[in-house]
């Protein structure tokens, strides 16, 4: 007796090359779809500036602020932090976390703020007039720095300088420190604008104290 067995044809090479590569794309769309979506950046800025107290009288009449001044790292939107207990000499940059702005951008946004709130006329380099004296800035340090796992603070080191009539009235390097709430971006964030706040009444307070020609 004589038995008869049926074959499914295979198909030629060149379609099951196309079926091999219709089924590897299929499982890497199915594994796109399944897999986590790349973490959106989070954004920082200062905040709202908060009132300050109001003094008797204007610490300077008029001042030209000009544009702070740092390194290019500050010159970008990227949020930098340093461990200082294992590895100060490296500063690393959050992966998912920005600054709305540039540290020097948003430095000098709040310094002609918190200037001119003080009763001063805050005047840019290109309405200076003779006599008018210029404030001039630059950034040492704006960081979030940790000293342990969970303790860690921001920090701004600023450089200024007083002219009036092309001659240096002074020259002063302020530095603070504020403690971060929480060991992240968003502690970093709240601390640096703390910092800032704190260096901006300094440099108001310096500026009051300084013997200016009145012209």
């Amino acid at each position: 007796m004589r038995t008869t067995v049926n074959h499914t044809p295979r198909p030629s090479t060149p379609v099951r090359r196309l079926l091999l590569a219709a089924s590897a794309g299929a499982v890497l769309l199915l594994a796109g779809c399944a897999s986590d979506k790349p973490a959106q950046n989070t954004t920082f800025d200062f905040g709202p500036a908060a009132n300050p107290v109001q003094s008797a009288r204007a610490p300077i009449a008029a001042v030209v602020v000009g544009e702070v001044t740092g390194s290019a790292a500050l010159d970008s939107e990227r949020m930098y932090y340093r461990l200082n207990y294992s590895d100060p000499l490296q500063a690393r940059a959050y992966a998912n976390s920005r600054w709305s702005a540039t540290p020097l951008q948003m430095v000098t946004q709040r310094l002609k703020s918190r200037i001119a709130q003080s009763g001063a006329k805050v005047l840019s380099v290109s309405d200076a007039s003779d006599g008018v004296p210029i404030l001039r800035l630059e950034i040492d340090d704006f960081s979030h720095h940790f000293e342990s796992q969970t303790s860690s603070h921001g920090q701004l080191v600023l450089r200024a300088s007083l002219f009036q009539g092309h001659k240096l009235i002074d020259q002063k390097t302020f530095d603070r420190k504020t403690p971060a709430t929480s060991a992240d971006a968003g502690g970093g964030a709240r601390a640096l604008a703390g910092a800032t706040d704190t260096v901006a009444s300094d440099v108001i307070a310096w500026l009051a104290a300084l013997p200016l020609k009145k012209e």
